[in-house]
């Protein structure tokens, strides 16, 4: 029989191996804790880091600045390197831009009266054929919703070699608690390098109804055939399957133009 000693030793010995299989436990739940929240805090950055390097919100657009994320967010720009386009249409009218792509023709109007400056380079560039046979570089399909285009190099680093002003930015209404406004699908907006007054000649289109800080100036509206085109390129996903990558099916803007209406 186990003396008195014996069993306040045996009962001691049960207790500490109780306290340690706890603290093994404890330490187990919080290294999966752990993993759980490491792996949603990736995910996130994954996605901004993702919508910073393509342009939108901020994107890859290291030189002329992409929605972003349309949050839809972004990289530093290059050097200013020649000026923008002298002023040179009328600024009470309205333009269309017409965009004649391998997936189908996409048009949206554009208001000189809300955003001159940007329409204005717009019309500049398009006289120079800048955007014919150039790719729409990069498609998202979660949390926003764009196609973006304008990149003359297909890379999401492109641009004109000059920025333009933000317009237009309070458009869209008045700022959400999480300092947000959604940007409608149909909407044309400015990517840009996260950076006020860093756009460029990157643009995304909105397929669906997306949230972004209201720093990617609006300034167009998709017609209603040109959504259907839109929104049949976003079906297809993109290239990798992921949600922010190269559209699946390629898309070249085969000529675009813009027109005074």
């Amino acid at each position: 029989m186990a003396t008195s000693e014996q069993r306040r030793r045996q009962l001691a010995r049960e207790k500490f191996e109780r306290q340690q299989k706890r603290r093994a436990e404890a330490r187990r739940k919080s290294r999966r804790q752990a993993l759980v929240v490491g792996g949603a805090v990736a995910a996130v950055v994954a996605l901004l880091v993702g919508l910073a390097l393509g342009g939108v919100f901020s994107g890859k657009d290291t030189k002329d600045g992409a929605a972003d994320n349309p949050s839809p967010t972004p990289t530093p720009s290059a050097p200013q390197q020649s000026p923008s386009p002298a002023m040179a249409i009328d600024q009470k009218a309205k333009y269309t831009f017409a965009l004649r792509t391998s997936a189908g023709d996409i048009s949206f109007e554009m208001d000189a009266a809300k955003t001159p400056q940007t329409v204005n380079s717009f019309k500049s560039l398009a006289d120079k054929k800048f955007f014919d046979n150039t790719k729409c570089h990069r498609l998202t399909t979660a949390g926003i919703y764009v196609l973006q285009c304008g990149d003359p190099e297909g890379t999401g680093r492109g641009g004109p070699g000059y920025t333009i002003p933000d317009e237009n930015l309070d458009g869209l209404g008045k700022p959400n608690d999480q300092g947000q406004v959604t940007y409608p699908a149909g909407t044309v907006a400015m990517a840009n390098t996260g950076r006020p007054g860093s756009g460029g000649s990157q643009f995304f289109l909105v397929y669906k109804d997306s949230p972004l800080p209201p720093t990617y100036t609006p300034f167009g509206k998709i017609d209603a055939a040109g959504l259907k085109v839109l929104e049949e390129i976003a079906k297809q996903g993109t290239a990798d399957g992921g949600q922010d990558g190269a559209p699946k099916t390629p898309v070249t803007v085969q000529q675009g133009t813009v027109t005074k209406n």
